[in-house]
Order: C-alpha cells, then structure tokens, then sequence
C-alpha cells in the first residue's frame, strides 16, 4: 500500500482534463459541464483509476469525488458487452440518486450506456425489469444491492469496478457485513476503489482484505473548508437556541436554510417549532418512507419549504445547490460532520453562512472541529433587537419604494385626499398607515434578552434556574389555555410534563380525541395528566404527566387506537 502524499496533490494542481488519456466522449461532456481543471482529488486519483489501480481516496463532500470515480469507471465500460460492469454502492438513497445525476452528465455522448439506481422504498417490481434491460452500471444502498442479488436480479460475475462511496459513513450505519458480502460476490479479478472522509482503523482492515496494493490519496486538510463559508458560533443556552436562530434568520433576510440536529426526535421538535413560528419548515431523517423524502425535498428545492431540519445521515448526498446558511442547533458529534454540514452552503463560488450553537461542554468539539478542520471560528454577535427593528423598517422601506415605482396606486388617492382635507398632518398619516398595516415593533417574547453563555468559565447543573424558569412559563401557558391542545413551543413546554412520540398520526386518521380517549380511557389515567398533542402524517407528539410515563409505553405496547397497533416512546 502506498501513498499519494499532500505535496504531490498540490503539485498536480495544473493538471487539464485534456493532459489525461480520456475518451472524445468523455472529454466532450466535461467541455459541455464547463470542467476544464481537474479538482484537486481528481488530479490525485485519475492518473491511478485510468491505470486500472485500486485507490483508496480521502475526500469530504463537495470537492469532486463523485467525478473522480465516475469519469474512469465510465472510461472502462464495453457497449459491446450487456452485463453489469461497474458497481457503485452509497449510504444513502439520497446520495445513489446524486451519484447517478453525476454519471448520466459525464456520459452523455457515450450511447449505448445505461445506469440503474436500486434502493430501499422504492418499488423493487419497477428495478427488477430496470435490471432486466442490461445496465453497464448499477448504482445503489447496500440493503438492496444484496437483496437483487440474492434473488439473482443483479448478476456480478463481470463486475470490472466496484465503488465504495463515503465508506467510512457506510460502517458507521452498520453496514460493514452487507459490504462484506457484496464485496465477496465480486470477480477475484477488479477493481476495487474507496472514498472515505475519514480512513479510520475498520476501513484500513477492509482495504487489506479485498484491494490489492492501493494508493491512497487524500487532500490538505486546509481545503476541508471553504473560504466563501463564514462561519461563526455562539456559547447559548438551550432554551434560547430558537429565538437566537430566528433573529440571525431575520438579520441576514434569509429564505433557504439547513438546520442540524443530532437526533430524529430533536429534529422534529424544532421543525415543529419553527412552524409555530410561521417559517415553512420540514423535516428529513430516518424515519421517513421514500415517498415522504421525495415529497419533502421537492418542497425544499422548490422553495415551498424555506428549512429544512436534517440529521446527518438523511442529509448525506443532498443535492441543493441554493442553501443560504447552515444552522447548527446541534454541536456536531464529530469533526467530519461539520465539514459535511457547511459544505452543503457556499457552493458554486457563492457565500454562504453557517452558524453554530454551543451548549456548556460543548465548546470540546468546537475546539476539536477547529483543530481538525485547520481553522479559527470566531464567537458570532447577537442581533439585538435594535437591530432586527432596523431590518423591518429596511424592508419595510424597499417595499415601500417598490410600490411608489410602480406608480399603480391612483384608486386609493380620493382616500388620501379626504384624510387630508379632515385636517390631518401627511406625516402622521402615513405613520398611521404603517402602524396599522405593518409590524414593525417586536413582540414581548421576542424582546428577551439573549444571554450568551461564558465558554471559559464553568457553571453549575447546565441549566437548572432554566428548567425552573421553562416550568414557570409552562405553567403560565397552562392558565392561558394552551392545555386545550394548541401546539407547545420547543422551550415552553410545562417541565412536569414529559413528551412521548406515538408512531401514529393524521395519515392513519388519528385524531387528538383518540388519543386522549386511548390513554385515559383504557388506562383509566386522568385526562388532567394529558397535556398537548401535536400531530403530524405519519407520528404524533403527546405530553403525559411525567408519573405515569413508564405505564403509557408499557401497558399501550400492547393495545391499538383504531385498529392500529400503538406504540409510545420517549421523545426527549
């Protein structure tokens, strides 16, 4: 096993796609794409994969790897020959069908290639017969890649490439065995290649189990980052993560954004927050069918959706070229997850924002993050309200002046003619106008202050005079009404409450009163011991007396709510 050092990567920065012996084809595709320079990782690898080596590629999202494996792979195909010839095997659904995208372009004026994209969620019926009209390239996630093969759909007898794309991810989600077992279905005689972020100890075991002498490249990690990112982060408390959020959104006017957060759960919280604070917000993790995904994205591509809340795995392989900012509500758990967060904004030579909360001890991985990326992330300022104030009244004035630019306002001049002649001043009438018809002034929760925490200096519980004070703004909710069902905000929940998520919701004609009546009824608790719901298509939110939580999810494990099996988690 050798190595392609960081030197040799930057040397090979004047390398042209048209030094390298691609075919007419090839090469007139990537003119058409505009692609004259190889990235930096493609320089590195192309010279080994054209050689027909196995390579084992370090790169991070967005620097090029899907072409510096598909060009040579697509280099290698024999139109003559109607079998299976390159395998390409993803984590995600998502980033199979982002892959294929990348092959379809580069051989565009190669006739005769076909591409097939096999996953799980989608009808299996539809990509047997895919599979039946003799594809050159099969591109996909490694459950469904072992179910065809297993039912004989997918035969990989003269497989000439197989490639791991975001191997590292792949293990990570546990998929090591299934790898195994498509790697071992393999010709003896191939080629295999990885692409890793990361070359942790289980990859190096796979490439000495099933590569034959690898070069490995990888890039500097100064270029783990991009320059057009800024990037910022903010010591805050839990419990103001929201409204810190919502006034960066307001200051930067920005109208296409990913949230991350660790956990599915989390990630559904803070959509349904957003929502209740009138964004259009979406979710996208695991938990989702394909369908729902599809539906999801179309309305983040679209703009219909304006934030998208992601884990990290359902966001591997996103293809949304237009993000404006990056909201990391969640610290990342691992440095490489940052860079694959950020990476999805600033794309194309555009800029891009990416923020970063930090919570307590979190400020570790900040420093870790920092270390491993190469850069310095300095601490963001909190728009004040002075501030926000400011940018409705600049928005309010370029409306305005739009408005006076289009001249189409003469039906309403008789109006103004007669608060006039009734005596009023033409200034106070316009500033009567602009108070009736828009807000600009803040609303009194809007207005609390932001106390951004001191990442130097430890404090005590992480966040006990919070709690105290979420459970007095709970209970105060509770006076007003809010017990009635109306939807809890992520920080005002009543903090004798606990919410569980029931794994139905209004796509199986759950109502609210069906809950109710299955856990107070059957169970014989107290409907005072059952707070809001919020339901959704497919899961639905409960907030249930924190007593008689461990009686819901064992005794409701075994009962259904109109004829559908229950089942009740903790959601916290």
């Amino acid at each position: 096993m050798s190595k392609y050092s960081e030197s040799e990567v930057e040397e090979k920065k004047g390398l042209l796609f048209s030094d390298l012996p691609l075919i007419p084809e090839i090469q007139q595709a990537l003119d058409d794409m505009g692609f004259s320079e190889p990235t930096p990782i493609q320089a590195a690898a192309l010279p080994f994969l054209l050689d027909n080596r196995d390579v084992i590629g370090q790169a991070q999202t967005g620097t090029g790897k899907t072409g510096a494996f598909a060009i040579p792979a697509l280099q290698t195909i024999d139109l003559s020959n109607k079998s299976v010839q390159v395998i390409t095997i993803c984590p995600t659904r998502e980033l199979a069908i982002q892959v294929s995208k990348e092959f379809s372009k580069i051989s565009k004026y190669q006739r005769g290639v076909k591409e097939v994209v096999i996953y799980g969620g989608d009808s299996i019926t539809k990509q047997m017969s895919a599979l039946r009209a003799n594809p050159q390239i099969v591109i996909g996630t490694p459950g469904r890649m072992i179910d065809h093969i297993k039912r004989r759909t997918l035969d990989v007898s003269n497989v000439k490439t197989i490639i791991l794309d975001e191997a590292d991810e792949m293990l990570n989600m546990g998929f090591k065995e299934d790898i195994e077992f498509i790697l071992s279905q393999m010709p003896e005689k191939r080629q295999t290649v990885f692409f890793s972020a990361t070359m942790p100890k289980p990859i190096m075991e796979l490439t000495k189990k099933y590569q034959t002498n690898p070069e490995i490249v990888r890039i500097a990690s100064k270029e783990l980052t991009n320059k057009t990112i800024e990037q910022t982060y903010y010591p805050v408390k839990v419990s103001q993560k929201l409204e810190l959020m919502r006034r960066l959104i307001e200051k930067h006017q920005l109208k296409s954004m990913l949230v991350f957060c660790n956990t599915k759960m989390r990630c559904d919280e803070v959509s349904n927050a957003l929502q209740q604070m009138n964004y259009a917000a979406d979710t996208l993790h695991g938990d989702l069918s394909q369908a729902q995904r599809n539906v999801v994205m179309n309305k983040f591509r679209t703009g219909k959706v304006g934030v998208l809340v992601a884990t990290d795995v359902a966001a591997r392989g996103l293809d949304v070229p237009e993000v404006e900012a990056v909201f990391n509500f969640d610290t990342p758990l691992d440095p490489e997850y940052y860079v694959h967060r950020i990476g999805r904004t600033g794309r194309a030579g555009k800029s891009g924002l990416s923020f970063t909360f930090v919570v307590g001890k979190d400020i570790q991985k900040l420093r870790d993050i920092e270390r491993y990326a190469k850069t310095s992330i300095p601490q963001g300022e909190v728009p004040s309200v002075k501030d926000i104030v400011a940018v409705r009244q600049e928005s309010f004035l370029n409306s305005f002046q739009e408005v006076m630019e289009e001249n189409k306002f003469v039906d309403y001049e008789p109006i103004a003619q007669e608060l006039l002649a009734k005596g009023y001043e033409p200034q106070s009438i316009i500033a009567a106008l602009i108070k009736k018809f828009t807000d600009l002034s803040l609303t009194e929760h809007e207005q609390v202050r932001i106390e951004l925490e001191n990442p130097n200096e430890r404090r005590r519980s992480g966040g006990e005079h919070e709690r105290e004070r979420s459970g007095r703004r709970g209970e105060r909710s509770e006076r007003s009404g809010e017990r009635k069902g109306a939807k809890r905000s992520f920080e005002s929940r009543n903090s004798n409450m606990k919410r569980l998520v029931l794994n139905l919701g209004k796509d199986q004609k759950i109502s609210k009163g069906d809950i109710v009546g299955a856990i107070a009824g059957e169970l014989g608790i107290k409907g005072s011991a059952i707070g809001a719901i919020d339901l959704h298509d497919a899961h639905a939110f409960v907030d249930v007396d924190s007593r008689d939580v461990e009686r819901v999810i064992k005794e409701m494990k075994n009962r259904k709510i109109k004829g559908k099996k229950a089942r009740f988690e903790i959601a916290d």
